[in-house]
């Protein structure tokens, strides 16, 4: 069968009549926003099954059978998912155009399989283990109706071996129990249940598969949360919590509101706003921003209002900026968190603070001019430097035209000056931030990035390997991405890849054996620790970014050169070929790497001809 593209697939979903079809066999009856019925799968009598157009889900109350359109003809009527697709498009009168043919099944679908098993079995545990009582306790607690929190499909894990027992049982394998990252391997090579003694939240892909799952410890532990693995149907900074549910809402609304965790989304959703998605607990990522950028032109950021909270909050808007968004913030009260904030006082409590939010960048001029930033010369070019980064960040010609003219006006700099600054700001911050904080909240939230010294004598990379690696050595969360994501043959200093080598032998979250390390790596190792305190208050995310992109794309300017000096011993009738070749390879590299382009770029891919002409 041929395959059915993606974007075919959202245009069936979405345009699909849910109600309708789903009510040609089952008898529905409109209750408030949604439609109810007997359920179909177990056989109810009563209205336990619910249509909820606005998500574009159904759900039993009973059974627990759930899920999207799609979902509905595979499990009544027995469809593959591509079947179901073509059912359902041709039912809204879509024709899909073919693409060429799979040459076998999706060989991930058994992960998909497992983690559909897995989040079954979790949420039947939720409501029916007694170990769970605790979980339960904790949700009222927590001012939780458990019957309203049923679509969420939230879970329990229990401790001990029970989860393998009973994957067992349903003829699941150890090997993909473990490659779906339900399983963790000791390091005696035994196999235990990744997940233990925890509340889980399922996290879906777009199509509303379960792909991983968050789950948050209730006893005493560390870490409080924490994330499935990456897996080849999971990477953390791809997906964003509630999307699957969210994207109608957001695309009705044109506006997303970002919140920080599981429980701001469910409060807000349970409140009557369902445009709510939140991060799996990091740095807002291009790849989420770019997913929302989709379906959405404003963002409305929503976080705590804490130190953390602000340098997140600025970190996001400057990502969302990137991807052409206007970006807003919302400010809460100091010590409130939206699920708080709601669960006290309702959505009353937060219609004023969403009504009030400002542009982003409107939001850090509030927050110096407050603290008298603009007062003085003393502090007005720190002032500046926490500014421009969020000016360069702005894609949209207009919104970076407006945000110049502000800052211009504010700053009483003439706003030629500023593009200069602008188009002159590192991709990284400095080793260390210098000058006065703003406040406890709102110093390290705006943290400066100054320009950096060019390397001269250097090694081209050095300054970047170096923050990489300061960010690895001082930081375990860190560590564990730079691990997953940044290959060694990226740090040529030798003793910075001896070290970044034995932190991936001994794994996540250890330290390594300095006895095995030479005594060359040992004195970097040490100065690199001895660096944490200049990390203190830096938005440890933007240094490792930078540098890891940095990183990244330092193979492809070396080619670059390479080929400039290629034109440079050409003979004529070759030149031609290979200035075209070299104008391809840097429209790509500013395409792909426009922030290291811009600081990289022009200045050192200049090719000068031997009759002396230069051409840019």
């Amino acid at each position: 069968m041929s395959m059915i593209p993606d974007e075919i697939i959202e245009q069936v979903r979405d345009s699909a009549d849910m109600v309708g079809l789903i009510g040609d066999s089952v008898e529905l009856k409109r209750t408030g926003s949604d439609y109810r019925g007997p359920c179909p799968f177990h056989g109810g009598t009563h209205r336990n099954f619910a249509v909820i157009p606005k998500k574009g889900q159904f759900y039993c109350f009973v059974c627990k059978e759930s899920g999207d359109i799609f979902s509905w003809y595979m499990k009544r009527f027995g469809m593959d998912y591509p079947t179901a697709v073509r059912e359902v498009a041709g039912r809204t009168g879509i024709v899909i155009p073919e693409q060429a043919e799979r040459s076998g099944p999706d060989p991930r679908e058994p992960l998909y399989s497992a983690m559909s098993a897995a989040q079954g079995w979790f949420s039947r545990q939720l409501t029916e283990h007694p170990e769970a009582e605790a979980a339960r306790a904790y949700l009222v607690q927590r001012q939780f109706d458990l019957e309203a929190l049923a679509p969420f499909e939230l879970g329990f894990a229990p401790r001990g071996n029970l989860f393998l027992t009973e994957m067992s049982r349903l003829g699941l394998r150890e090997p993909i129990l473990l490659e779906a990252g339900l399983l963790a391997k000791r390091d005696d090579g035994t196999l235990v249940p990744k997940f233990r003694g925890r509340l889980l939240f399922p996290i879906h892909d777009l199509r509303g598969r379960v792909v991983a799952f968050g789950g948050r410890l209730l006893g005493p532990g560390e870490p409080k949360y924490l994330n499935s693995p990456e897996t080849p149907i999971f990477h953390k900074g791809g997906q964003l919590y509630n999307l699957h549910q969210a994207r109608q809402a957001i695309r009705k609304e044109q506006e997303v509101i970002v919140v920080e965790g599981y429980f701001d989304v469910i409060r807000l959703v349970l409140a009557g706003l369902d445009h709510v998605v939140a991060p799996l607990g990091t740095a807002l990522t291009s790849d989420q921003a770019a997913l929302v950028r989709r379906l959405a032109p404003v963002a409305t950021l929503l976080l705590d209002s804490d130190s953390a909270g602000l340098k997140a909050t600025f970190r996001a808007g400057d990502e969302l900026l990137r991807h052409e968004m206007r970006v807003r913030v919302a400010t809460m009260p100091e010590g409130e968190d939206p699920d708080t904030l709601v669960a006290r006082g309702g959505i009353a409590a937060l219609q004023p603070i969403l009504k009030d939010a400002i542009d982003v960048l409107e939001r850090k001029i509030q927050i110096l001019h407050r603290r008298g930033w603009f007062d003085g010369f003393e502090h007005r070019r720190e002032a500046l430097d926490r500014l421009l980064p969020t000016i360069r960040a702005a894609r949209d010609p207009i919104t970076r035209e407006l945000y110049l003219s502000i800052v211009a006006e504010r700053s009483g700099v003439d706003k030629k000056v500023l593009e200069r600054e602008v188009a002159a700001l590192p991709i990284s911050p400095p080793e260390s931030s210098a000058g006065p904080s703003v406040t406890a909240n709102a110093a390290s939230a705006l943290a400066p990035q100054r320009r950096a010294a060019a390397p001269s004598a250097r090694r081209v990379g050095a300054r970047a390997e170096q923050q990489l690696m300061r960010v690895v050595v001082n930081d375990h969360d860190w560590r564990d991405r730079a691990l997953a994501e940044v290959p060694a043959e990226w740090l040529e200093g030798a003793e910075y890849h001896e070290i970044f080598e034995a932190y991936r032998v001994t794994g996540a979250g250890a330290e390594v054996d300095l006895e095995k390390l030479s005594p060359e790596a040992r004195r970097v190792w040490a100065g690199l620790k001895a660096a944490a305190d200049g990390l203190e208050g830096q938005d440890l995310g933007m240094i490792y970014e930078g540098a890891r992109r940095a990183l990244e794309a330092r193979p492809h300017f070396r080619d670059l050169e390479a080929l400039n000096d290629r034109i440079l011993i050409a003979r004529p009738d070759e030149q031609r070929a290979l200035t075209e070749e070299k104008d391809r390879r840097v429209r790509d590299l500013r395409a792909r790497f426009p922030a290291e382009f811009e600081l990289h770029g022009w200045r050192r891919l200049r090719i000068r001809h031997p009759e002396g002409r230069t051409r840019s």
